[in-house]
C-alpha cells in the first residue's frame, strides 16, 4: 500500500513538474483527482498497456481534459509509451503531450477532450455501443463484450448543459456500465462554486435515474476503490462523488489560483516535503523505480487479462463461426459491399425531396451494412432517420438500431462520436439543418479526430418556408464549411443523395448531408460523377461554352431551367452540380480545369444561403446569388420568388457578368 501511495504522489508531483516547466496548464485538478484516478487504473480498470486497442479493454475519459497531465502521468507511469521526455515537452510544438488530450495524437487516449462537457457525452456513447454489442455477440458462458466506461469529470462539466442532456439519456437507457466519477472539488477558475453553482448535483442525478455514492474523503484511493466496487453491483449508470481538494499538498491546496496557473518553484518544493517525496527536493522528473514496479504489476494483470479473453473468444468463435464472421465485418473499416457497382442502390424514380430519398438510401443501406446505427434528435419522421423494421435501442432492448436522443441536439453529435470512438459500430444522427448550431462543437471535435460519422441535416434552406427564420438556415452552410476536415454535402437530386451516403461509408472524416424538404426532379448525368464533389450534370453544346452556371441542391434544378432561358437567346451555358466543395477542391487541377475552364470569366453561383465561400468559383467578374440576409415566414414557393431564385434571375445575372 506504501508503494501504491507513492504512485499517487507520482502523479501529483509530475502533474506539477510538467506545468511549471511549461510556463501554462492546469496542475491543480490532476494533482486532487490522483488518488481517485489510482483507484480507477491500478486497482479497477481492465487494460492492458501492451495493446491499447484491445477490443475489450475498459474505456477512460478524461472529461476534465483541461488537466491532460492527470492522463499523460497515468500513460507514462502505466506503460503505454510516454517517456519523460515527453512530459517534459508537455504544450510544446510536435509534442505527444498537447495541452489537451487528442485522439489519435496520443497513444492510450480514447478520446480529444476540453471542451468541458463532451468527455462524458463521448463517454455516453462509448457505453452505449458497448451495451448494443454485448447484446448482439454475447452468448452464455461467452461474455466476449463485457467491460466498463470510465469518466473523471468536474465542476465545470456539470455546469455545461451538455452533460445535463447526456446524462439524463444514460438514465433513461439505464447504462450500467458507465462509471462517472466526479471531482467534486468546489473550485472553478473565478474562485469558489459558490459563486455560480450551488445545486445538488447528487440528487440531480438521482432524478436522472442513476445510482449515486458519496465518498467523502476521495483522497484516499482506497475509498474509492470501495465505491467503484459498489457501482459495478448496480442496475444504473453510477456517479461517485469524489470530494477532493485542488491542489491537493500544495500551499495552494483549495485555492482558485491552483486550478490554471502553475504553482511555482517555491510551492513544487513544499508539495514534495508534504508528500515526503524524495531527499533531493530540487530533482525534478524523478520517480523512485517502486513506483514502477507497481504499475509493472498492473500491466502483468492486465495483460492477463487479455490472454484469458482471447482464449474464450477463440473458444466462442469456434462455436459460433457466422458470429465470428458478423463481428469480423463490423470491426472492419472497409465496406461489406460493392455499393459502387449496386444498380439496385443508385436506382431511383420520379421528384422526391432529398430527405425523403435519404431516408430510402438509409433503408437500403441497414440491408447492406448490419452495423449501421442511428437515429434523430427527435425528428426522425421528418427527418426520415428510421431503419424499418430494426427495433429501437431502450433499457428494455439494447438490441434495436434505431436511436432516440430525445431534443437533445449537443450530447447527440457527442454520443455518435463516442460511439464511433468505441469501434464496431457506424452511427449517424439527424435534425433540422439550422439546430447544427447546437452541435458545432461535437461536429468540430470529430473533424479534428478524423472520425468518420454522419450528419443528416434537413430542411436546408429557406425552402423550410412557414417556419420562419428562427428555422431557415442561412449561414450554416458557410459555417460548417469553414471546419477543415469536414465534408459538407448538399444533393440535387436522389442520386447525389445515394453519392453522399456513399461517401459516408467510404471517407475518413466526417459527413454533414444538407438535404431538402422540398421535391427535387432527378438528373440524368446525377449519380457517382457527385462524388468528385463538382460536375457538368447538364452541357451546352459548345466545347467552352459561353457562361458557367454553378449550384448545390435544390438550386441546381434553377440553373438548369436558365440554361435553356439563355439558349434561346442564342447563349451556351454549362451547368455545374457543386454538392460537396471539399471534394471537388481535392480534385486534380486537369479535373477542375475541365468542369470550370479558366476561359469562362463569366460565372453565376446559385445557392440559397449566405454567398461566403463562392467567390473563389465565381472571380471577380462572376456573380453569386444568395441569401445574406435572413428569411421569412412564408410558402416555399413564394420565398424562392422573393429572394430571386427563379430562372429567369439567373438569366439576366449570367447576361450580367457576360457584359463584363
Amino acid at each position: 500500500m506504501k508503494n501504491e501511495t507513492m504512485v499517487v504522489n507520482a502523479i501529483r508531483v509530475l502533474s506539477a513538474e510538467a506545468v511549471q516547466k511549461a510556463k501554462s496548464g492546469h496542475p491543480g485538478m490532476p494533482m486532487g483527482a490522483a488518488a481517485m484516478a489510482y483507484a480507477v487504473w491500478g486497482r479497477e480498470m481492465k487494460h492492458n498497456p501492451a495493446d491499447d486497442r484491445w477490443a475489450d479493454r475498459d474505456r477512460f475519459v478524461l472529461s476534465s481534459g483541461h488537466g491532460s497531465m492527470l492522463l499523460y502521468s497515468l500513460l507514462h507511469l502505466f506503460g503505454y509509451g510516454l517517456t519523460m521526455d515527453d512530459l517534459k515537452s508537455f504544450r510544446q510544438f510536435g509534442s505527444k503531450t498537447p495541452g489537451h488530450p487528442e485522439y489519435p495524437h496520443t497513444r492510450g487516449v480514447e478520446t480529444s477532450t476540453g471542451p468541458l462537457g463532451m468527455g462524458i457525452s463521448n463517454a455516453v456513447g462509448m457505453a452505449m455501443a458497448e451495451a448494443y454489442l454485448a447484446k448482439k455477440f454475447n452468448r452464455e458462458g461467452f461474455p466476449v463484450v463485457d467491460h466498463n466506461t470510465y469518466v473523471i469529470l468536474g465542476d465545470g462539466c456539470m455546469m455545461e448543459g451538455l452533460s445535463h442532456e447526456a446524462c439524463s439519456l444514460a438514465g433513461t437507457l439505464k447504462l450500467n456500465k458507465l462509471i462517472a466519477l466526479y471531482d467534486d472539488n468546489e473550485i472553478s477558475i473565478e474562485g469558489n462554486t459558490d459563486i455560480a453553482f450551488r445545486e445538488d448535483v447528487q440528487a440531480r442525478f438521482r432524478a436522472y435515474g442513476w445510482n449515486v455514492i458519496d465518498v467523502a474523503d476521495a483522497n484516499v484511493f482506497e475509498n474509492v476503490e470501495a465505491a467503484i466496487k459498489l457501482a459495478k453491483l448496480s442496475d444504473k449508470p453510477t456517479l461517485i462523488a469524489c470530494h477532493t481538494a485542488i491542489g491537493f499538498g500544495s500551499p495552494k491546496a483549495g485555492m482558485a489560483s491552483a486550478h490554471g496557473e502553475p504553482l511555482g518553484e517555491e510551492n513544487i518544493v513544499a508539495l514534495k516535503k508534504e508528500l515526503g517525496w524524495c531527499d533531493d527536493v530540487a530533482m525534478s522528473f524523478a520517480v523512485p523505480q517502486e513506483v514502477y514496479d507497481v504499475t509493472a504489476a498492473v500491466a502483468e494483470k492486465g495483460a492477463c487479462a487479455q490472454k484469458a479473453w482471447e482464449e474464450m473468444f477463440e473458444k466462442w468463435a469456434e462455436a459460433y463461426p457466422e458470429l465470428k464472421k458478423e463481428w469480423d465485418v463490423w470491426h472492419s473499416e472497409e465496406l461489406p459491399v460493392d455499393l459502387l457497382n449496386d444498380e439496385a442502390y443508385w436506382h431511383f424514380e420520379g421528384k422526391a425531396a432529398t430527405r425523403n430519398s435519404s431516408g430510402e438510401v438509409i433503408n437500403r443501406l441497414a440491408a447492406r451494412i448490419p452495423n449501421l446505427i442511428g437515429g434523430s434528435a427527435d425528428l426522425a419522421p421528418s427527418n426520415k432517420t428510421y431503419m424499418k423494421g430494426q427495433g429501437d435501442f431502450s433499457a428494455e432492448d439494447y438490441s434495436g438500431r434505431n436511436l432516440h436522443f430525445g431534443v437533445r441536439e449537443h450530447a447527440m453529435a457527442c454520443i455518435i462520436t463516442g460511439m464511433k470512438l468505441h469501434g464496431g459500430l457506424r452511427p449517424y444522427c439527424g435534425t433540422f439543418f439550422v439546430f447544427s448550431d447546437f452541435m458545432k462543437n461535437a461536429m468540430r471535435v470529430a473533424s479534428i479526430m478524423s472520425l468518420p460519422v454522419t450528419y443528416v441535416l434537413t430542411h436546408d434552406s429557406i425552402g423550410v418556408g412557414e417556419d420562419g427564420p428562427t428555422h431557415q438556415p442561412i449561414e450554416q452552410l458557410a459555417g460548417l464549411r469553414a471546419i477543415p476536415n469536414m465534408l459538407v454535402f448538399r444533393p440535387c437530386d436522389s442520386k447525389e443523395v445515394a453519392a453522399g451516403w456513399y461517401a459516408a461509408m467510404t471517407e475518413k472524416r466526417p459527413i454533414s448531408l444538407i438535404l431538402s424538404r422540398q421535391d427535387l426532379a432527378l438528373n440524368e448525368k446525377s449519380g457517382p460523377a457527385a462524388l468528385k464533389g463538382g460536375y457538368i450534370i447538364k452541357d451546352g453544346e459548345k466545347e467552352t461554352p459561353d457562361v458557367i452556371l454553378m449550384a448545390s441542391g435544390s438550386e441546381v434544378e434553377c440553373c438548369v431551367a436558365a440554361q435553356a432561358l439563355l439558349k434561346e437567346e442564342g447563349i451556351d451555358a454549362r451547368v455545374v452540380s457543386m454538392p460537396c466543395l471539399e471534394l471537388f477542391d481535392e480534385q486534380s487541377a486537369e479535373y477542375k480545369e475541365s468542369v470550370l475552364p479558366n476561359a469562362v470569366r463569366a460565372r453565376v453561383a446559385v445557392e440559397a444561403a449566405s454567398t461566403l465561400g463562392w467567390h473563389k468559383y465565381v472571380g471577380l467578374d462572376g456573380e453569386v446569388l444568395g441569401i445574406d440576409t435572413f428569411g421569412a415566414s412564408a410558402p416555399y414557393k413564394v420565398l424562392f420568388k422573393e429572394y430571386g431564385f427563379t430562372a429567369e434571375n439567373v438569366a439576366a445575372l449570367a447576361k450580367k457578368t457576360l457584359k463584363k
